[in-house]
């Protein structure tokens, strides 16, 4: 494929290329593990997931890294304030760390019901203070940064390319939601890198000084650079991270490294619900466990996120949701379909799949444009059931099927990796058993046996020669 992205920093569509040919190095910003993820979270890891399988299956050697904040993010996502950390710590009477490891264990089982692959490292920023520490002296000693007491802030008028990323301006920029007012601050964009605080729960003693937590934007660049070198390819967030969250980043760490920071910035639009913000006074603050007890998949959610296009606003109702519900279950039906069909197929069709396979992949390289990458699968699946297909354009659909699941994840796995269900022997037995139950007028056993196979997702017709059969829901 020639791939070809939206750079959240040049503000335009620019062909991929790698630093090392052959290689990807991608960070993305992860949970601040304070409280579950809800849905509207899991839109930025399922596009994170959508990257890392597109490049699994062009063959790149994948390095993805996707952090856990559990301390330094404070509320507002501001330099002052209550640490989210803590103030759910005192609102639940936990232990901090207790709660840290509650929640990652939640968010970690989502990922995994919602079939995304494992990232290869998940650094945790109280597991890397000391290369904040290092970081924090790298800018105070280059001039870039500046201690007040214990306190350490980044002098934004130091990096002139401050605000590229997110178009503010630092004369623009003055005290308002997101610029507290702080009398230690040169300006109110200056933004912290070190804290100290003796009443807080999670603070270090080092050479910043006694009572210490980080700020919440040396985190990402210590732990990124560390796993992927001052320089990496991709850096994924949610559009709330572009500022302040991600232009500091940029700054603290080219200044820090002499060095460009990431060759490709991409970030998703939010997950609306029902048109507008979730809100607990709305009560539509949804967890994967919501769907579950309303008899969703956490893979209809998944398709319901990735079908549509990661730049795109998406609203979630319980009515797009039943719809995603439904059309994943009919391309489960196409491709029990399919399968019979390799077995006994009919008509033509061979260039109607070479045609979605190029639609396919065209969509995908524009940009990831999965809206028009589902559209180009679901056009070949209307063909199939008004035309059908011959054996060998079967054989390519299911190819093009597969190679679509590889990288959109439609369809659930077991545990071993396998496609849920009985194997194509195990059905061609038991159909067996049926037929024979049939000519020696066993009806109750026939229609126990047909139970079976219906509940495995198989589908049956009785056809004047014989029984044919295919996979359903």
């Amino acid at each position: 494929m020639e791939l070809r992205f939206y750079n959240s920093f040049s503000r335009q569509i620019e062909a991929f290329a790698p630093l090392e040919e052959g290689r990807v190095r991608m960070y993305h910003c992860g949970p601040t593990v304070y409280k579950r993820p809800h849905i509207g979270n899991y839109r930025a890891f399922l596009f994170a997931d959508l990257l890392r399988r597109l490049f699994d299956l062009e063959g790149y050697q994948v390095t993805q890294v996707m952090n856990l904040t559990d301390v330094g993010h404070l509320v507002d996502d501001a330099d002052d304030g209550e640490d989210k950390l803590l103030a759910e710590a005192r609102r639940a009477k936990l232990d901090p760390w207790k709660i840290v490891e509650q929640v990652s264990a939640q968010f970690f089982a989502d990922l995994d019901a919602l079939g995304v692959r494992p990232a290869h490292h998940y650094p945790k920023a109280t597991d890397h203070i000391p290369e904040m520490v290092r970081l924090v002296e790298l800018l105070v000693d280059s001039g870039h940064a500046y201690r007040v007491g214990d306190n350490y802030y980044f002098d934004v008028h130091a990096f002139a390319a401050y605000g590229r990323l997110s178009g503010n301006r630092i004369a623009e920029l003055e005290s308002g939601a997101r610029l507290e007012v702080n009398e230690e601050k040169r300006h109110p964009a200056d933004f912290a890198l070190w804290k100290s605080d003796p009443n807080h729960l999670m603070k270090w003693e080092t050479a910043l000084g006694p009572h210490g937590f980080p700020g919440w934007h040396i985190e990402c660049s210590a732990m990124s650079m560390k796993y992927l070198g001052d320089s990496f390819d991709i850096h994924t967030g949610g559009e709330d991270n572009v500022f302040p969250h991600h232009e500091c980043e940029i700054a603290q760490s080219e200044c820090a490294t002499g060095k460009p920071f990431v060759r490709l910035w991409m970030h998703t639009k939010f997950l609306q619900v029902d048109g507008g913000k979730m809100s607990k006074s709305l009560g539509n603050v949804y967890t994967l466990d919501d769907l579950i007890e309303r008899g969703f998949s956490p893979w209809d959610f998944r398709f319901l996120v990735l079908r549509g296009h990661y730049r795109t606003q998406l609203n979630f109702t319980w009515e797009a949701l039943r719809g995603a519900a439904e059309a994943r279950r009919s391309l489960l039906d196409w491709r029990g379909r399919l399968q019979a069909a390799e077995r006994n197929g009919h008509g033509q069709g061979q260039a109607e799949v070479r045609q979605a396979g190029a639609a396919f992949d065209r969509a995908l390289e524009d940009d990831l444009n999965t809206s028009e990458a589902v559209a180009a699968i679901f056009q070949l699946r209307n063909h199939f059931m008004h035309h059908g297909l011959s054996q060998q354009a079967a054989v390519a659909a299911m190819q093009l099927l597969a190679r679509a699941d590889e990288i959109l994840g439609l369809f659930e796995m077991t545990a071993d990796g396998a496609a849920p269900g009985l194997a194509d022997a195990e059905v061609e037995t038991l159909i067996a058993e049926r037929n024979l139950a049939r000519q020696e007028k066993d009806w109750a056993r026939a229609d126990q046996l047909r139970d079976q196979l219906h509940a495995a997702g198989i589908v049956l017709e009785d056809k004047f020669d014989g029984v044919r059969w295919h996979r359903g829901e």
